[in-house]
């Protein structure tokens, strides 16, 4: 009891020091912070949106169109795989939820069943006596395919915030098809809006100069061919162009994209390929000379120019309308890649940076009476272990200060209240000590027996109620979201400190008094 190791007293003092010193720049204001040296410790603990304010978005991943997009992509790849197998068909068409068509010659049937196992072996497909077959995607492909479109939405949404410049975003999955986006400091959320509201998926394709777009509009669309309009321009009345469904080059193959000016200051978009998308690139345009190759955005067309020459350097120019706003917003799209299906704003809420100031104002305050009245209250009940329990109850809290800014954990208001409860069981970690020290001598013991008594039998309970509330802060943490997350962080940290804080901090400082004052009773 009156015996540290040299190792443990060192790794508590320090521990103790570093606590100070990480908590520190919380202290001070981002400004002053941002002027210490390069040496320094300058991480600081990012505040929620309901202390900061800024805006809160929930969006919807509209899971119908990545169905679709599959059920097109398969009727390209089963009109492809039998034409090169020669094999007559009729009827190919995509509805909601399957590919249906039907096969002339019954005999080939084998051969359509090798053909759909090759393009993808996950297809449920059912024969009718009539020959027609119907293909669809089997549960548990659509489930992975759905779950794979939210990841990668979630991974597009984060790309493309950051691209903007927003500091320590919020976006996290929320069910099966929505994502959650908080935005701290963002007052107008609507020019985030508009950026997370396209999707952004570009595609190179010939345009069909033998179709008449005047036949297509009618209804009279080639097969293979798709009639998609162009961007609209004031004044003038809209454009449309019958494009080949056959993607030349896509977009997922850009490494890069910045907005850049040409031609008297004309803002355009320039882009690089990897080097698969560069050579696709290479072989379209030198297999296509003097043919105009839509640039489509979205289903739209953005540009049309004519091939001049092979471009085989990997690299082109999007030209157009652009204003420097929008060059720059397409810049920032095809950098950050092409969400996987649209999204839906279901909800928005924009809290206002003084409702953010008066909450931080009332959990400050509530935070600092509660302490208050715990540091008076350990004093008067407990005399100089009273002080003892409030040092070390200083310690405790730069701990938690320390550990949210390593992590970078983000402080919310129910965070706060995590703080303040730790707080609190700090302190009660204590008063099992004292009490069990209490009852120690009340049996006739001596004073270092009944230190030794207290700490060492008080301990056990002490562990047995942070680890029960450890569990607890786990499980919000798994199954909670958004401020119960933020709660159950703050908490599980602050057990962690608390255990620390009263274990064997208040035993150094005990034991230091001991040493130096060599008193003859316990003033407890």
């Amino acid at each position: 009891m009156l015996y540290f190791q040299t190792w443990k007293l060192i790794l508590i003092i320090g521990a103790c020091l570093l606590g100070v010193v990480l908590a520190l720049p919380n202290a001070f204001s981002p400004e002053t912070v941002a002027k210490w040296p390069a040496f320094v410790p300058k991480k600081q603990i990012s505040l929620g949106l309901d202390l900061r304010g800024g805006s809160h978005l929930l969006l919807e991943v509209d899971m119908s169109t990545v169905e679709k997009e599959r059920l097109n992509a398969l009727v390209d790849e089963v009109r492809t795989q039998m034409l090169t197998a020669k094999i007559g068909y009729s009827d190919l068409r995509a509805d909601t939820s399957r590919v249906t068509f039907t096969v002339r010659d019954a005999d080939r049937m084998k051969d359509v069943r090798d053909i759909i196992a090759k393009i993808d072996p996950d297809l449920d497909t059912q024969v009718a006596t009539n020959g027609t077959v119907s293909l669809s995607p089997n549960q548990v492909a659509l489930t992975k395919r759905r779950a794979t479109a939210v990841e990668q939405s979630i991974e597009i949404v984060r790309r493309r915030i950051d691209e903007t410049g927003t500091k320590e975003p919020t976006i996290q999955r929320e069910g099966d098809d929505r994502i959650l986006v908080q935005l701290p400091g963002v007052e107008n959320p609507e020019h985030v809006k508009e950026l997370l509201g396209q999707t952004a998926k570009m595609t190179f394709q010939l345009v069909d100069v033998n179709a008449s777009v005047d036949d297509a509009r009618n209804g009279k669309l080639p097969p293979g061919d798709v009639l998609l309009p162009g961007e609209n321009k004031p004044g003038q009345q809209a454009q449309y162009y019958v494009v080949r469904r056959r993607v030349m080059v896509s977009g997922d193959t850009l490494t890069d994209a910045q907005p850049t000016f040409q031609n008297s200051n004309e803002p355009v978009v320039s882009f690089k390929f990897d080097s698969t998308g560069a050579r696709r690139f290479g072989d379209a345009t030198k297999e296509n000379v003097n043919k105009p190759f839509a640039i489509v955005l979205d289903n739209k067309v953005i540009s049309a120019p004519v091939i001049r020459e092979p471009i085989l350097g990997g690299a082109g120019v999007i030209s157009g309308s652009f204003t420097v706003q929008s060059a720059n917003d397409l810049a920032l799209l095809l950098r950050a890649g092409a969400l996987p299906a649209p999204l839906t704003v279901l909800e928005e809420r924009t809290v206002g940076p003084d409702l953010g100031a008066d909450s931080i104002h009332a959990g400050a305050l509530a935070s600092v009476v509660g302490v208050g009245l715990v540091i008076v209250f350990m004093v008067v009940f407990y005399g100089t272990f009273g002080i003892f329990a409030d040092i070390a109850l200083f310690f405790n809290l730069c701990l938690i200060m320390s550990g949210l800014s390593l992590l970078g954990a983000t402080l919310t208001l129910p965070g706060i209240a995590g703080i303040a409860l730790t707080m609190g069981m700090a302190v009660d970690a204590n008063v099992l000590i004292y009490e069990r020290i209490r009852e120690e001598l009340r049996s006739g013991r001596t004073m270092i027996s009944s230190l030794q008594a207290g700490f060492e039998r008080a301990f056990g309970t002490i562990l047995d109620s942070h680890v029960t509330t450890l569990v607890a802060g786990a499980l919000m943490f798994w199954l909670g979201s958004g401020p119960v997350k933020g709660f159950a962080v703050t908490l599980s940290i602050g057990v962690l400190t608390s255990l620390f804080s009263a274990i064997l901090v208040t035993r150094l400082l005990v034991v230091t008094w001991l040493r130096q004052t060599k008193p003859k009773s316990i003033p407890i």
